[in-house]
């Protein structure tokens, strides 16, 4: 199921889902969009604060669900994310959704909503920048943009020429693009929310955290069976994942061959989509083929209408 594309003129719906935003922030962002050709509709709790949350967690999914009603809005995306997306779950209603289906977008915090969408669903969402990203960086818009506009058939996903992607295990992997921030991944095990791992490409990415941290997450996966059960894999940018020095630690590049490496399944790496920039878009839940010796990522299915 997918979202009708995205074309000028258009407008975007605005929500707040995870952490608050300061309100100059949240007007630089929709002033940006508005420049780009974009109408704006934003959520009527978006400037709401409550501690480290845009707000209650009924609020902040009613304004999720209201977009998805709203006729006038064509698409929605997150100003931020955070923290608190996972306790809006119980008060979504996914039969909204799947009566009403559009381009849903945000990364870090809002992982779990895209996967969720999508598991629940069948609606394709998107791993990409939000309202306030830095969309002035050439490569983040474009990806944007022409992932959102352009009703390809199928198309391919590479990193910009100047900005080598690694080919740690070769060969090809088939199967749906899932995952997004590994902490958000790893709190949905044993829930009913948890991504689909099983025959599918998982695409992760971290920011601060320690290669003990990233060690113990995947740890988790492994334990649950759950790594071994993907086709392949998506390594993205895991900004300040490092450390100042390894008397008693191991580098993640070692935590990343022993854990995921090791499985001997098709991986590439520096992929560039999460915390820094550029920021590629990346369909969650579409088909997909991950070929490794060429470093590329193919969709083989439209994800806009």
């Amino acid at each position: 199921m997918i979202g009708k594309k995205l074309n000028y003129g258009d407008t975007i719906g605005i929500v707040s889902p995870s952490s608050p935003e300061k309100p100059e922030a949240i007007k630089k962002g929709i002033d940006y969009l508005i420049k780009l050709g974009f109408k704006i509709k934003t959520g009527k709790h978006i400037y709401d604060k409550w501690g480290y949350l845009a707000g209650t967690d009924k609020d902040r999914a009613e304004d999720i669900m209201d977009m998805f009603l709203d006729k006038d809005v064509d698409i929605i995306l997150c100003m931020r994310g955070g923290y608190g997306s996972m306790r809006t779950l119980p008060y979504i209603n996914f039969d909204i959704i799947k009566n009403n289906p559009k381009i849903f977008v945000g990364f870090s915090d809002i992982t779990t909503y895209l996967n969720t969408f999508f598991t629940k669903t069948g609606l394709i969402t998107f791993h990409g920048p939000m309202a306030s990203s830095n969309l002035e960086d050439k490569h983040t818009l474009k990806s944007f943009l022409d992932t959102l506009m352009k009703e390809n058939k199928s198309y391919t996903i590479e990193n910009p020429s100047e900005i080598n992607m690694k080919c740690e295990v070769p060969g090809k992997a088939s199967g749906n693009i899932v995952g997004g921030n590994l902490s958000l991944i790893n709190n949905t095990i044993g829930t009913p929310y948890e991504v689909s791992f099983e025959n599918n490409i998982l695409f992760i990415e971290d920011v601060h955290e320690e290669p003990y941290s990233i060690d113990r997450m995947l740890t988790h996966l492994l334990l649950c069976g759950k790594l071994q059960k993907c086709s392949g894999f998506i390594l993205g940018q895991f900004k300040n994942c490092t450390l100042p020095h390894y008397e008693r630690s191991l580098r993640l590049e070692e935590v990343i061959e022993d854990r995921i490496l090791s499985l001997n399944k098709p991986t590439i790496s520096n992929f560039m989509s999460g915390h820094d920039y550029p920021k590629l878009t990346l369909p969650i839940g579409a088909k997909a083929e991950l070929d490794c010796d060429n470093r590329i990522i193919k969709i083989l299915e439209p994800v806009v209408l």
